[in-house]
């Protein structure tokens, strides 16, 4: 347990310090969130950039606990290529093409480190028979990390919000990690370590994040954090021979996936761009139900663990019952989703609704 403690603690105290240096240089470089209209939740300026603090703490902890393989490099390498779009957009905005070509950038640089998904598993297989995706690895590892890249991102919408998610499914990849050791003959460590390295640097973050704020992590954190859970998805879990290899990462990270994956059907059900924000995600409709950000922020980091506790009964479960857990999950996920109007036809809705959160 010391083996993970001591990291955990260390990124923890490092974000801790860097915080307030982190909003120093917000302040000096101009990376501030000004609410220019009502649909923001914040009245006055809050600076961004809290994510330089999250990734500083992140790295360095990485470099201290852990061997500077082929991996861990790549994982810097990309990881500081999307904290660099990061700072650019929180300072002075991004294009959307460009951001999306950091991201591509970053994950090719993934790739070359052998992080990519190079095989799934038949979970109906009596023996977990392999399917190699051959030319279909790089593609789908490309689109994974992408993907969950900005599921964290879009959820970026309350004080508080994404660093808790991301602390929490961090601690349930610690544990996922853990189950899977056998399977993957005792390399998982290095997982639990940089999961647990995450979940500590999240949390030194918090006190000056949760509400009210004192600084928001900004695209800078929401990205990162985001590109380093979707790391450790395929390091931890997805080279894993088990059949719970794709389930589990889904399931751990299923707050921001479902309910990106809700804002799309909702926003083509409803005729409009995928790309076009508004306020149906979870978040908005608590908060229309008329709690605070504290409630709505405390029930999100509830729901974020009820995930992580199933992703982690999944990852004990033989072959059946992990397919039928998973199951059970996604239909309840579905279940509260359509009551919550997260799926809704409301072609009515003014499309000029933004987003509440800032990132």
């Amino acid at each position: 347990m010391e083996k993970f403690l001591i990291p955990f603690f260390t990124a923890t105290f490092i974000s801790l310090f860097m915080t307030p240096v982190a909003k120093k240089i917000a302040y000096k470089i101009g990376a501030i969130d000004i609410p220019k209209d009502s649909r923001r939740v914040h009245k006055k300026p809050i600076p961004l950039l809290g994510g330089l603090a999250i990734y500083i703490a992140t790295i360095v902890s990485a470099v201290i606990f852990l061997p500077l393989d082929k991996t861990l490099v790549s994982i810097i390498i990309g990881g500081s290529i999307i904290v660099v779009s990061g700072i650019i957009d929180d300072s002075m905005d991004l294009s959307p093409k460009m951001k999306l070509v950091f991201q591509v950038v970053a994950s090719l640089v993934l790739v070359l480190g052998d992080v990519k998904i190079d095989f799934i598993t038949n979970p109906f297989s009596k023996e977990n028979a392999l399917l190699f995706l051959k030319g279909f690895s790089v593609p789908l590892t490309i689109f994974w990390i992408v993907g969950i890249t900005n599921t964290l991102n879009l959820i970026d919408g309350l004080d508080g919000l994404a660093a808790g998610v991301a602390m929490i499914s961090s601690l349930s990849f610690v544990f996922v990690a853990y189950n899977a050791n056998d399977l993957m003959n005792g390399s998982s460590t290095s997982i639990m370590i940089i999961s647990a390295i995450i979940a500590g640097a999240c949390l030194g973050f918090l006190p000056f994040n949760f509400n009210p704020a004192k600084i928001f992590m900004g695209d800078t954190g929401a990205l990162f954090l985001g590109f380093m859970l979707s790391a450790v998805a395929i390091e931890g879990v997805m080279k894993s021979v088990a059949t719970i290899a794709i389930v589990v990462p889904i399931i751990v990270l299923g707050l921001p996936i479902f309910d990106t994956t809700f804002a799309i059907f909702r926003r083509m059900l409803n005729g409009k761009s995928i790309m076009e924000a508004d306020k149906g995600h979870l978040h908005h409709k608590l908060l229309q139900r008329g709690l605070s950000q504290r409630q709505t922020v405390l029930i999100l980091y509830l729901i974020s663990g009820v995930f992580g506790i199933c992703a982690v009964a999944i990852s004990k479960a033989n072959s059946r019952q992990s397919v039928i857990i998973a199951g059970i999950v996604i239909l309840f996920t579905i279940f509260f989703a359509v009551k919550l109007g997260l799926i809704d036809m409301r072609k009515g809705e003014d499309s000029s609704n933004r987003d509440n959160g800032r990132k």
